[in-house]
């Protein structure tokens, strides 16, 4: 198995237990946040999906300066419809992850937008997994709060 392969297998697991997460989200709690200035939990769902898009431009070594997402004024309507939106953006990640070569994802250096700091190419794609994993982390302890049951994630 090449590391790409072995990034795109944790990035998978990883967004498997994130949608069984948002799967477990009643309707009547789209718009529960725990203060005013979280995001509120349709809204985690659409960042973390809407991230792909962004993560795309970045590891392709694409402009982030006039960066509009295809999200842009896109009512939320459910989890269900944002997962089937977002797909042509995952697959479109994932088949850009699938191309490195495991010279390219050790020597390749990326230079994240946000803190202009520079990490390689590898090491920055097990970084998404990571935020999308503190999400998850955030998203568990929201369901909690709204006293709901959670879903099981480790089956």
């Amino acid at each position: 198995m090449t590391q790409s392969e072995l990034i795109i297998l944790n990035l998978e697991e990883i967004r498997r237990r994130s949608i069984k997460l948002w799967k477990g989200l009643p309707e009547n709690y789209y718009s529960w946040k725990p203060d005013e200035k979280a995001m509120t939990a349709i809204e985690m769902v659409r960042h973390v999906l809407e991230a792909d898009y962004g993560w795309n431009i970045i590891i392709n070594n694409g402009s982030m300066t006039n960066y509009k997402t295809p999200w842009e004024n896109r009512p939320f309507i459910s989890v269900a419809n944002e997962l089937e939106f977002a797909k042509p953006y995952r697959k479109a990640f994932l088949e850009s992850v699938h191309q490195f070569s495991d010279t390219e994802l050790s020597q390749t250096e990326i230079i994240h937008p946000g803190n202009g700091e520079k990490k390689n190419l590898g090491k920055y794609l097990l970084r998404i997994g990571y935020h999308e994993s503190v999400h998850a982390g955030q998203f568990l302890s929201y369901l909690r709060a709204m006293n709901i049951n959670r879903p099981k994630i480790w089956d």
